[in-house]
């Protein structure tokens, strides 16, 4: 890691922490002037003022006018706060209360996202990291939370986003699978390795992983001595991915070293510390193809159905729509990165 990479990280964690307090909320403020307050916090993008402002009209208001309108648009100024599990928390508890509220799949969809961006945090902005390699729980939770919002609402402007959303979580965990069976290739534990490699021939069709998938299935049954299964399953591999990088002018290439020809460290410290840098073809076609996507995906997206466009706030009585603020970035945003948008 770049010495500049690690003096930003520690300056925008300073700030962050001296930031995160929030001024004081004035107990004399009206339950309409806690109100704008509070959008006018989420205009200027102070979300850590208008946490507090919101998490006060609801609790000095709780029969007031704003109060449904409060609980939706806390959970907008969590996730913005960049604070998910609060924004998780708000979103389950304003479906829980408001079951049948007009725009209960915002909160949904709120919810997806929360978990969605959860893993790509401050280090993920600035260091190559590569998300397929990661704990996939956040990525699971958020597939099953935009699976309930298109199962529930398949009509909701935001159920399109959810699905491309899906599209791409579904490549995610389907090539963190295959990370797995590269690592049980590299303990030679062999019949795990099949059994991953087959697991994701079976439950994720129609991923990029599925031709590493059956890569490491013929690797293993090499490896067992399974000569049959390996030639059927490399059969399969050159009919549908003839251009997986384990296939060379048409012949399958093990990726992984046999125990024998791996260095006395690499043995010693049971592979925990390799002498060698890995040869550029062990990047998988689906590490790499989901790395794109969620690059494509990203510039893609709609900018009308991205919270921080969400501009139907009404102040009327009985009418809740969210209030997503201004989409232009400051000279701060541009100077951050992004950090605080």
């Amino acid at each position: 890691m770049q010495v500049k990479h690690l003096l930003l990280i520690a300056t925008l964690a300073f700030v962050t922490a001296c930031s995160s307090k929030g001024e004081k909320v004035d107990e004399n403020l009206s339950e309409s002037q806690l109100y704008q307050q509070a959008q006018e916090d989420l205009n200027n993008k102070s979300y850590t003022n208008a946490v507090a402002k919101l998490k006060a009209l609801e609790s000095r208001y709780p029969f007031g006018r704003y109060a449904e309108q409060a609980q939706l648009e806390l959970i907008y100024a969590n996730y913005k706060n960049m604070e998910p599990e609060a924004a998780r928390a708000s979103a389950e508890r304003f479906i829980r209360l408001h079951p049948q509220h007009p725009n209960v799949d915002y909160a949904y969809y709120l919810k997806g996202l929360a978990s969605f961006d959860q893993d790509r945090g401050l280090l993920a902005r600035f260091l190559p990291l590569d998300m397929t390699k990661r704990d996939p729980g956040a990525a699971r939770d958020s597939f099953n939370e935009f699976a309930q919002l298109v199962s529930r609402y398949p009509n909701s402007r935001y159920a399109p986003d959810a699905k491309a959303r899906m599209i791409y979580l579904r490549n995610l965990l389907a090539a963190y699978e295959v990370h797995v069976g590269h690592y049980y290739l590299k303990r030679q534990a062999y019949v795990a390795a099949a059994n991953r490699g087959r697991y994701v021939v079976e439950n994720f069709q129609e991923t990029p992983a599925v031709g590493d998938g059956l890569a490491i299935m013929v690797e293993a049954y090499q490896r067992l001595g399974l000569n049959d299964l390996a030639d059927s399953s490399l059969e399969t591999l050159k009919a549908n991915y003839p251009d997986n990088a384990s296939l060379k002018d048409g012949q399958f290439v093990p990726r992984e070293d046999e125990a024998d020809n791996r260095s006395w460290l690499a043995k010693a410290t049971l592979g925990l510390i390799e002498t060698n840098d890995a040869p550029p073809h062990m990047e998988t076609q689906a590490s790499k193809d989901v790395i794109k996507q969620y690059e494509d995906a990203e510039q893609q997206i709609p900018a009308e159905l991205k919270p921080e466009n969400q501009s139907e706030v009404q102040e009327e009585q009985h009418e809740s729509e969210g209030n997503a603020g201004s989409s232009d970035r400051s000279w701060f945003s541009y100077m951050t990165f992004g950090i605080f948008d």
